[in-house]
Parts: structure tokens; sequence; C-alpha cells
């Protein structure tokens, strides 16, 4: 019996990066599995978002784990579209457990220069649309009265704030607040909240060009060798990235009955990222 048997998940940005390592993972241990994503790029976003191959490849992982998978495409801007997506979820499957919101999406830029539609496009997504889903889903999870675990992706930039990122890092700390909200809220229906904070994750979100290039100010086209050595300063612990897996387990625990008393908690996966230390050249 896995960790999950018996439970379904239901996981926005499901079809690749850490969403597909979410459902892979929880699929292991026993989950079915309901996908949403949108599949489609966003104009103000910089580098390219998930395409239906991507899900459908996600489909056919989880599949490949021995449970049963709806995949659903659907964008976290738009309410109604993720009420389409819980009808067919409950048709297929009668009830979800488990609700992670972990669609998100994010550009650069100063604070002073970034477009409105770079700032209105981040906050809609990494935040109201984590608000939408829950607002789609949770209230069938309180109705069924037999609790649950939802988990919110937020980020480092959840708990730090950092450069040529404000609109991003507002958005993910709005998320840990609306954590807190639905967890005072949802506790008197044994409905758990949590918020997950990944430091930089080797997915497609961040092993791309322009990523490199914010983080990496001043190394002129840096590749991903050269990402690999000097990123390695955004840890505490010496590695430039931790892999989609190691989130998805901290979900995975935050899910499972283990936690069953773990609520409101902003959880770093972070590899030390907010630890309080110092760079040699500081």
């Amino acid at each position: 019996m896995g960790r999950l048997a018996g439970k379904v998940a239901f996981i926005t940005g499901g079809a690749r990066g850490q969403g597909r390592a979410h459902a892979v993972r929880f699929a292991e241990e026993g989950a079915d599995i309901v996908l949403v994503d949108q599949c489609t790029d966003i104009d103000s976003v910089p580098y390219a978002l998930a395409t239906t191959d991507d899900l459908d490849e996600t489909v056919r992982l989880v599949k490949g784990r021995g449970v049963s998978v709806l995949s659903v495409r659907a964008d976290v801007r738009d309410l109604a579209a993720l009420e389409r997506a819980h009808r067919l979820a409950i048709d297929e499957f009668d009830k979800i457990d488990v609700l992670v919101a972990n669609a998100g999406v994010g550009s650069f830029g100063p604070a002073l220069e970034i477009s409105e539609q770079q700032w209105q496009d981040v906050i809609d997504v990494d935040l109201t649309g984590v608000w939408k889903t829950v607002r789609a889903v949770a209230p069938a999870m309180v109705k069924r009265g037999d609790g649950g675990s939802v988990i919110l992706t937020s980020s480092v930039a959840g708990l730090v704030a950092f450069l040529n990122l404000a609109h991003y890092t507002a958005a993910k700390h709005g998320v840990v607040g609306l954590m807190r909200a639905l967890a005072a809220e949802l506790a008197p229906h044994r409905i758990r909240v949590n918020s997950i904070h990944p430091t930089t994750v080797d997915t497609p979100m961040v092993d791309n060009a322009e990523t490199r290039e914010l983080f990496l100010p001043g190394v002129e086209n840096p590749n991903r060798e050269v990402a690999a050595e000097l990123m390695k300063n955004l840890n505490a612990l010496p590695v430039p990235w931790i892999e989609d897996v190691d989130v998805a387990n901290a979900a995975l625990w935050l899910a499972s009955e283990e936690a069953r008393y773990v609520t409101g908690v902003a959880l770093p996966i972070d590899a030390g990222a907010t630890a309080p230390f110092k760079m040699p050249h500081q």
C-alpha cells in the first residue's frame, strides 16, 4: 500500500517541471491524478511554456505507475475553466483529497522598468491563479467532510527578496499570506493548507538562457555548465539547483498522513538559500 493509496490528487501546472514530478511521485504512492495545464505560451513570459506534447508525456508517465489519470487543459487565470476541470475530475473520480496549486510563471526586470503586462501576468498566474484553483476545488472538499491536504507552490522568493523579480517576489509572498488565511479557515474542516518554497529547481523554468542571465548578471551568454558552477553561490549547500523530485518528496509528505497535524507551514526546500549566510565576496 502506497502512502497515498486510494487518494486523488488535483495538480495544476502538471504538464512538466515540478507539476510533472508531483504527479509521478504521487502516482508512485498510489494516488490517482488529475493534471491541469493551459499548454500555451504567455506573451510577457520570455521562455516557452508547456505544450500538449508535454502534457501527454506526463499522462504516459503517470499511467506507467499503474494508476488512473485525467488531463484537462485549463488556464488558472480562468475560474470557469478551473471549475469545469473540477467537475470533470469529480465525474471521473468522485472526490479530490489533495490539491496542489503549482502553476506558475516568471519574467524579469527592475521593478521600475517591468511593463504593466509583465506585472499583471505574473500576479494573475502566481497569486490570483492559486486562489482561483483553491476556490474551484476546495469547496467540494469542505462539503465532503473527509478532510484533505492543500499545497500551494511558493518559492524562496516568497520568503526573501530577489532583484529584478519584484512582481514574482510580491506574488510568492502573497501565496504565504493566502496559505495562512486558508489554513485558519479550513482547519475546522480538517483540511490542512501549507506552502512549499523551493530554491532554483532544474526545470525548464530555470534551465533557459533568460533565467541564467538573470541569476548571473555580467556573465555573457552563460551556458548550463557555467551556470552550474556559478549558481552554487545562491545556496548554502554547494549545489546550483535542486531536482524536481526533491520538491515532490516534500509535497508528498505534506499530502500524506505523516503530516496529518501539519498546517499553516511555509516549508523551504532550498539547500539553505534562506539561511543567514554570506557569500565570500560580501
